[in-house]
C-alpha cells in the first residue's frame, strides 16, 4: 500500500499546484437545485429553500451548502463578465449569497468548462480568471464545474486545471467540484486539482440508474479520502416522488434507504436534490439520520467499497475512527417472489478482525444495539433493502488501519491502470492549452450560433443528445403544424361543400313552395 501511495503522489505531483485547501476535508453536504427545479430557478425560490434548510433541521445536521445550478445567468456576458439573469435574480447574485450566508449557510454556484453550459448559457472556457474573481467577489463558497460544449482538442485536464488555478489566485476558499462525468478517469488526476470529482454520469430517479452508478464506483476507494478528495456519485434522489412513500413490501422506501446509506458509506458528497417544499417526513427523517451522516463525516475519512458479492447479495464496508467498521449488507434481488427476503452474513475476517474477536453490533436504521457477536453476523434482508451496521470490537486489537481493499484480489494494485491520461494519446497534434484569446474568439462564434438556435436544454448530459432531441422535436412540430394546415383546408373545403349543398336545397325548397302557392292560387 505504501508503494502505491508513493506512485500516486509522484503522478499527482506532475499536475501542478494543489487546490486551495480549506475546511475539514470531509465530504460536502448541502442542497443543489438541479434535480428539483432544472432551469426553472429564481431568487425567491432559493431564499425559501435557505429558510427550509434551517427550519427543517438540515443545516444543523451538516447540510451547509446551498448550490445554485445551471441557468442563473444572462445568455450573454456584459463587459466580458457573467451577470445574473435580471428577471429571475433582480437583486443579483451577491445579494442572494448574502441572504444565504445570513442563514448560517454557504453559497454555491454553477459553471462550465466549455464555451457554454449544458443549458446554453455562457461557459467559462477562456474566462477562468475573470469568472473566478467574479465568484469570489460575490461571496461564492462552492463551484460546481460542468463539462458541456468542449471540443476534443480542449484537453480535459487543461480545462479543469485552468479554473482550479484561477480559484486559487482569488485567495478565497472555494470548494471546487469537478462535474466532468468521469471523463478520462478523474480519480487519477483530479485530486491535484479539486476537492471532489464526478466519477459517473448524471443520476436519474430510477432504481436501475442508482445501481449502475454504484457499480461504477466499485474499486475506487483507495484513490480518495481525507487529505486527497472525494469521489462524487452525483446528487441524492432521496424523497423523489417516483420512488414514493414507505410500503412494507414494496421497493420504495427501501430504495431510499439503500441509496442514502451507500452514498454516505462511499464518502460521496451528500447533496439533497428533492424540492424541500414538498419533501415527505419519512424522506426527511432519512436525511437527518445522525448515525448515517456520522459514517459519511467520519474523521478517518476512508471511503467504503464492495468487499463481497454473491449473485444479488452484496456487502460494502468502511473503517471508522477508533477501530469500528461500518457495514452495509444489501439485497439487490429484483424479483418480487413468495420469498422477498435473503440471508446475508458478514464474517469478521472480511473486516480485518479476528475470527474469535467479540464485537458489538448496532443496527443503525433500527436505532438499536443487537448484542455481542463473535466471528460473524447474519441478517434477513428484504428486496432492495439494506442492513446498516456498526461493528465495534470490544477487545483488542481495535486499530483502524484496515482498508476495504486489504486482502481483496479484486483490488490488487496494477500500476499500468494508475497512469494519468496524456493528451498526446487522445488528441492528434496536441500543442498545449488554448490561449485565452483563441478561446474567447471561438466562444463568441459559438454563442452567436446558440443565440440563433435558442434551443432550451432539457438534459444535463452531453450536448449531442440535447441537439438530437431538439431536432426530433423540431421535425415533430413541423409535422403537427403541417397536419393542422392540411386538416384546416379540408375542413374549409367540407364546409364550403356543405354550404353549397344547403344553399341548393334551400333554393329548391323555395321553388317548390312557390309552385305550390301558384297552384293554390289558380284553383281559387
Amino acid at each position: 500500500m505504501k508503494a502505491l501511495q508513493v506512485v500516486l503522489l509522484l503522478l499527482l505531483g506532475l499536475l501542478g499546484a494543489r487546490a486551495l485547501p480549506f475546511g475539514d476535508g470531509k465530504p460536502a453536504m448541502g442542497f443543489n437545485t438541479w434535480n428539483a427545479f432544472r432551469t426553472d430557478i429564481n431568487e425567491k425560490q432559493i431564499m425559501k429553500i435557505a429558510d427550509l434548510m434551517v427550519s427543517l433541521g438540515l443545516r444543523d445536521a451538516g447540510y451547509t451548502y446551498l448550490n445554485l445550478d445551471d441557468a442563473w445567468s444572462e445568455k450573454q456576458r456584459v463587459g466580458g463578465k457573467l451577470v445574473a439573469n435580471k428577471e429571475r435574480f433582480p437583486s443579483g447574485i451577491k445579494a442572494l449569497a448574502d441572504y444565504v450566508h445570513s442563514k448560517g449557510l454557504k453559497f454555491g454556484i454553477y459553471g462550465d468548462a466549455g464555451t457554454m453550459t449544458c443549458a446554453l448559457y455562457p461557459g467559462s472556457l477562456g474566462y477562468e480568471e475573470v469568472d473566478a474573481q467574479t465568484f469570489a467577489e460575490w461571496g461564492v463558497d462552492y463551484l460546481k464545474y460542468d463539462n458541456c460544449f468542449a471540443k476534443r482538442e480542449d484537453w480535459v485536464l487543461d480545462r479543469y486545471r485552468a479554473m482550479g488555478e484561477a480559484l486559487n489566485k482569488t485567495g478565497r476558499p472555494i470548494f471546487y467540484s469537478l462535474c466532468n462525468w468521469g471523463v478520462m478517469e478523474p480519480w487519477l488526476w483530479a485530486p491535484q486539482i479539486g476537492h471532489s470529482w464526478r466519477i459517473t454520469e448524471d443520476i436519474l430517479p430510477t432504481w436501475d440508474n442508482v445501481v449502475k452508478l454504484l457499480d461504477y464506483s466499485v474499486g475506487l476507494s483507495r484513490l480518495a479520502g481525507k487529505g486527497i478528495g472525494h469521489h462524487d456519485m452525483d446528487m441524492l434522489y432521496v424523497g423523489n416522488d417516483h420512488l414514493g412513500e414507505y410500503h412494507p413490501y414494496g421497493p420504495f422506501y427501501q430504495e431510499h434507504k439503500m441509496h442514502f446509506a451507500l452514498w454516505a458509506l462511499m464518502k460521496s458528497p451528500l447533496m439533497v436534490g428533492h424540492d424541500l417544499r414538498r419533501i415527505n417526513q419519512s424522506s426527511l427523517d432519512l436525511l437527518l439520520n445522525k448515525e448515517i451522516i456520522a459514517i459519511n463525516q467520519d474523521e478517518l475519512g476512508v471511503p467504503g467499497d464492495l468487499i463481497w458479492q454473491q449473485g444479488t447479495r452484496r456487502i460494502f464496508a468502511a473503517p471508522l475512527t477508533g477501530g469500528a467498521r461500518a457495514v452495509v449488507m444489501a439485497n439487490f434481488q429484483t424479483t418480487q417472489t413468495q420469498y422477498p427476503m435473503s440471508n446475508v452474513t458478514v464474517y469478521w475476517e472480511q473486516l480485518g478482525l479476528r475470527r474469535d474477536q467479540a464485537a458489538g453490533v448496532r443496527d443503525i436504521y433500527g436505532g438499536q444495539d443487537l448484542g455481542v457477536f463473535r466471528g460473524s453476523f447474519s441478517a434477513a434482508i428484504a428486496t432492495h433493502d439494506v442492513a446498516v451496521l456498526r461493528i465495534a470490537p470490544l477487545e483488542g486489537p481495535t486499530n483502524d488501519g484496515w482498508r476495504p481493499w486489504h486482502g481483496q484480489p479484486l483490488y490488487a494494485a496494477q500500476p499500468a491502470n494508475l497512469a494519468v491520461p496524456q493528451p498526446q494519446d487522445w488528441i492528434p497534434n496536441y500543442s498545449g492549452p488554448r490561449t485565452a484569446a483563441s478561446a474567447q474568439s471561438q466562444d463568441k462564434q459559438q454563442q452567436q450560433k446558440a443565440a440563433q438556435r435558442q434551443v432550451p436544454s432539457t438534459s444535463h448530459g452531453p450536448p449531442s443528445f440535447a441537439l438530437v432531441l431538439a431536432c426530433v422535436a423540431a421535425v415533430a412540430a413541423l409535422g403537427v403544424v403541417g397536419y393542422y394546415i392540411v386538416l384546416q383546408r379540408r375542413l374549409r373545403g367540407w364546409q364550403q361543400l356543405e354550404d353549397s349543398e344547403a344553399a341548393r336545397k334551400a333554393g329548391e325548397l323555395a321553388r317548390m313552395q312557390q309552385r305550390s302557392k301558384d297552384g293554390w292560387g289558380n284553383g281559387a
